[in-house]
C-alpha cells in the first residue's frame, strides 16, 4: 500500500506544484486536497487526488482530513493581507492543523512549509544562514513574525511526530507570481480603467522604476520546492528544518530588467529611514512592511537539504526569475 497524503492549500502557488509532484511519485497512492473553494482534480490531470472542502479555521474539517492520512502537508497560508486577517488564518489555522495531526491516530509525519523570513531580517544574521540559526522573526514584519510564531507552535504541539520544516526563500515560477502581482504599479493598475492601461502601455520608454539598495537575494522555483516537499513526504532524509534556494543571487536591478522595469541605485541608509517611517505612520497598508525584507541581506545555505534530503534545485535563482517573468 502506498502513502495517503493530506494537503492543505492544494491549489495555491506552491500547492499546485506539490500535488503535481505527489501525483508523479509512485510511493504515493492517494492525495486528499482540502481547500475552501471547489476544484476539479480531473481537469488538472490529477488521478490520485480527491477534493475535500474545508477551511483550516474549521477544526472538525481539519480533524476529518488528517484522520485519513499517513502524512500531512500544511501549505495553506496568507502571504499578503492585513496583519489581523493573516494572523487569524496563519496562526489559528496552523494551530488547528498541528494539533489535529498530533492527536490523530494515523498520521506519523508532518511537512510544514515555513520560510526563510522566519529567521527575521536582522543586522546580526550570519551570511549565509544555516538551519542552526534560531528563527527569531521580525516583529515589524507581520509575515516574518508569524512564520517564526508558527515554528514555535510546531515545537510545542507536535511531540511524537516526524516533522519536516521547509524554509524556502521567495518562491517564483509560472504559477508563483505573488512577488510580481504585489509590485506597487500592479496594485495601482487594478484601479486604472482598461483603455487607459492600454494607452499607457503603448507610451515608449514608460516603465516602472524600482529603488536598488544593492541588497542581494535568492529565489527558488515552485517545482524545486515541490521536489523538497516530496522528499520530506517520503522521508528521503531525517526530520528537521531545511533551507531551500536556487543557486546564485540577484539584485533588484536584475529583477527589474527581467520584468521590464528600471532600477535606480539608492543608499542603503535611505531604505532604513523609509522602513522606520513605515513603522511610525498609522494606517499604512500591510504590504508596506515588506520594505524590511531589503534592509539587510538574507541569503541561506542549502547544504543540509542537498546532503540529507538529496535535493538539488533544477533552476538557479536567475532561471527561476525568468520563468516567472515569462508567465
Amino acid at each position: 500500500m502506498g502513502l495517503t497524503v493530506a494537503v492543505t492549500g492544494p491549489t495555491g502557488e506552491i500547492g499546485t506544484s506539490v500535488v503535481r509532484a505527489l501525483e508523479r511519485d509512485g510511493r504515493v497512492e492517494r492525495v486528499l486536497g482540502m481547500a475552501r473553494r471547489p476544484f476539479d482534480p480531473a481537469s488538472r490531470g490529477w488521478t490520485k487526488t480527491e477534493y475535500r472542502r474545508g477551511d483550516i479555521l474549521d477544526r472538525p474539517a481539519v480533524d476529518a482530513l488528517v484522520a485519513a492520512a499517513d502524512v500531512v502537508v500544511h501549505l495553506a497560508y496568507v502571504i499578503v493581507g492585513s496583519r489581523e486577517e493573516s494572523e487569524r488564518i496563519n496562526l489559528s489555522g496552523t494551530r488547528n492543523v498541528f494539533e489535529a495531526t498530533a492527536s490523530a491516530a494515523r498520521p506519523g509525519r508532518l511537512v510544514y512549509t515555513s520560510s526563510v523570513a522566519a529567521y527575521g531580517y536582522h543586522k546580526d544574521n550570519p551570511s549565509p544562514i544555516t538551519e542552526d540559526v534560531p528563527p527569531r522573526g521580525s516583529p515589524e514584519h507581520y509575515y516574518s513574525a508569524q512564520k517564526a510564531a508558527c515554528e514555535r507552535l510546531l515545537a510545542e504541539t507536535t511531540a511524537g511526530l516526524e516533522t519536516y520544516v521547509l524554509r524556502p526563500c521567495v518562491v517564483v515560477g509560472p504559477e508563483a507570481t505573488v512577488l510580481l502581482r504585489n509590485m506597487p504599479w500592479e496594485q495601482a493598475a487594478r484601479r486604472v480603467p482598461e483603455p487607459l492601461r492600454r494607452l499607457l502601455g503603448a507610451v515608449p520608454g514608460l516603465h516602472p522604476v524600482l529603488p536598488d539598495p544593492g541588497t542581494r537575494f535568492q529565489l527558488v522555483h515552485q517545482d524545486d520546492v515541490a521536489a523538497a516537499a516530496t522528499a520530506a513526504v517520503t522521508a528521503a532524509g531525517p526530520p528537521g528544518a531545511y533551507n531551500l534556494a536556487g543557486d546564485g543571487e540577484i539584485t533588484v536591478t536584475d529583477f527589474a530588467r527581467a520584468i521590464g522595469a528600471y532600477a535606480v541605485p539608492v543608499p542603503g541608509e535611505l531604505v532604513g529611514l523609509t522602513a522606520e517611517l513605515v513603522d511610525a505612520l498609522p494606517a499604512m497598508p500591510a504590504q508596506a512592511e515588506w520594505i524590511h525584507a531589503v534592509r539587510h541581506p538574507m541569503t541561506v545555505d542549502t547544504t543540509k537539504a542537498r546532503r540529507d534530503l538529496h535535493w538539488t534545485p533544477a533552476h538557479t535563482t536567475r532561471e527561476a526569475l525568468h520563468t516567472m517573468a515569462r508567465r
